[in-house]
């Protein structure tokens, strides 16, 4: 299946590793280590674990266990635990967060940019085609259509009219 894959196809998922690759490798170790207990917490074992432990901890506490004194018969303690617990994790969950949206924000810039360059380069296109067709006389009838096409793309001015909601910037 990979040699279907066209060369340029393959050097771009080639790039798009390495820089992942040395994304991860400048991680700190806080940040690989919150990213660590986040993805143990939020997989099976981890609930099966606790399925475990706070299993075995009402059980015993409930009386339930011969010979095991009861030592958090209100479950007080057991509710400390879990609280300060889902603290922590809430805590590695939102630093997880905080590293995906970054790599969300660097992927929306690298698509952006990708995006203008293709913009202009069908820009040109477009203008060649004009040009052509001209030069050979032939009309398509969108002649109009092509010239607003041709202009150069210009993302302020768009970002200017998505933020007010409108078709038209400042409006």
């Amino acid at each position: 299946m990979a040699d279907d894959i066209p060369e340029p196809v393959a050097r771009n998922i080639a790039s798009i590793r390495q820089w992942q690759a040395e994304r991860q490798a400048k991680r700190g170790t806080s940040d690989k280590i919150a990213d660590a207990i986040s993805r143990f917490a939020g997989s099976m074992p981890f609930v099966y674990l606790h399925l475990v432990i706070f299993g075995c901890w009402v059980i015993a506490n409930l009386g339930w266990v011969p010979g095991v004194p009861r030592w958090d018969p209100t479950l007080v303690v057991l509710a400390m635990v879990a609280s300060v617990e889902a603290i922590f994790l809430t805590s590695f969950v939102l630093i997880n967060q905080n590293q995906m949206t970054l790599e969300a924000d660097e992927k929306a810039e690298l698509d952006l940019q990708v995006g203008l360059l293709n913009e202009g380069e069908t820009t040109r296109l477009l203008a060649i085609t004009q040009a052509i067709a001209e030069h050979l006389g032939v009309t398509s009838g969108v002649e109009q259509e092509l010239d607003e096409l041709r202009k150069e793309t210009q993302p302020g001015v768009i970002l200017d009219a998505v933020k007010h909601g409108s078709g038209k910037p400042g409006a």
